[in-house]
């Protein structure tokens, strides 16, 4: 028996004892008020005896005000269910960070949540983050996005320019998100994608909720001295992983009781940059993996596809970016599972 229990046996005789303690207290001064009206009706002079109805209405009168005595004490005993709130429903947010080239790992990770049922409520992108979490959050399926994955090319996203304040404008990367997504502002998204930024003058995270989704992915993939930064409303905005490129604060910040972080980061050991461009963002990367580790901290899960071997500009090992995905991926599913099933059995997951 356990103590619970035992507390509860004794709360409830405690409680059945008060009540039955009143009942035999009432009964025995009701008595002893009778056996005093009969003395007393016997001792006095004829003048001062009630009539019968008089009496009657008398004896009517004492057993109403009895009754409701009995009635309120019945129900101030009788214990009460303690009515609890319903559970709060729990948010799963995924997080997927920067990492260019390596982004093609976030498929691999979203197949293997969505063939596990893995319910995911937001998704918070920075860089490749956020272009392959507006796919997903437009609706594209796993499968499917892997599929687009191996049709698009350089030259559907990339649009090389003479070296302005970067070597590639964005233009062609915004078009194709707004082009392939049938320009579905960001707020009419089936799963809501918070795409991150860095406001370049303040240094700030911004994280871009409403508005076009293909100028939102641009300016949070707008790595500094490869893309040109993007202006919007009068601000200008560069790459998020400047300042998050693991966003998980930012997840926590919009009601995320479960963070699921992938880091595409962190893996930088084994690659050799070639060329300017692959240099400069090996140089990024490494900074960026310094960065991440400082939120990933604060991650419930955290997912690392080893792509360290695979160049930002590299779109030749896509598919292995994909399968190292789904193998770091299938490594956290039992952590992954564990937690959705204490959820449920909390009532906060259907």
């Amino acid at each position: 028996m356990t103590n619970s229990f035992r507390i509860f046996i004794i709360d409830k005789i405690f409680i059945w004892h008060n009540f039955i303690y009143f009942y035999v207290m009432l009964f025995i001064q009701i008595a002893s008020m009778g056996l005093f009206y009969q003395v007393s009706y016997k001792n006095s002079s004829p003048a001062c005896h009630m009539s019968v109805l008089e009496r009657g209405i008398m004896n009517k009168k004492t057993k109403f005000i009895v009754f409701l005595f009995v009635l309120v004490f019945f129900f101030s005993c009788v214990p009460k269910e303690e009515i609890k709130p319903p559970p709060t429903p729990a948010k799963i947010a995924v997080v997927l960070g920067a990492g260019a080239s390596k982004g093609f790992a976030h498929i691999g990770v979203l197949k293997i949540l969505e063939a596990n049922k893995i319910p995911v409520h937001m998704i918070v992108g920075t860089s490749a983050g956020s272009f392959v979490g507006s796919l997903y959050a437009y609706g594209y399926n796993a499968f499917e996005l892997q599929r687009l994955s191996f049709e698009i090319e350089k030259g559907d996203v990339v649009d090389l320019m003479i070296p302005d304040n970067g070597f590639i404008k964005g233009e062609k990367l915004e078009g194709y998100i707004n082009r392939i997504l049938n320009n579905t502002p960001l707020e009419k998204l089936r799963i809501p994608l918070y795409a991150v930024a860095t406001e370049i003058q303040s240094g700030k995270e911004v994280v871009f909720a409403t508005g076009n989704t293909g100028t939102a992915v641009r300016a949070s993939c707008s790595i500094p001295g490869i893309f040109r930064p993007v202006t919007i409303a009068g601000k200008t905005y560069v790459d998020g992983g400047v300042v998050s490129p693991v966003a998980v604060n930012a997840a926590r910040k919009l009601g995320a009781d479960i963070v699921i972080a992938v880091d595409i980061s962190g893996d930088v050991e084994s690659s050799k940059p070639e060329g300017t461009i692959d240099t400069i963002l090996q140089s990024i990367t490494i900074m960026y993996s310094k960065l991440a580790a400082i939120q990933i901290a604060n991650a419930d899960i955290v997912i690392r596809p080893k792509v360290g071997y695979i160049g930002g500009t590299d779109f030749t090992k896509r598919h292995e970016a994909v399968l190292e995905g789904e193998k770091a991926a299938i490594e956290a599913l039992p952590k992954i599972q564990e937690i959705v099933n204490r959820l449920k059995q909390e009532g906060r997951l259907n």
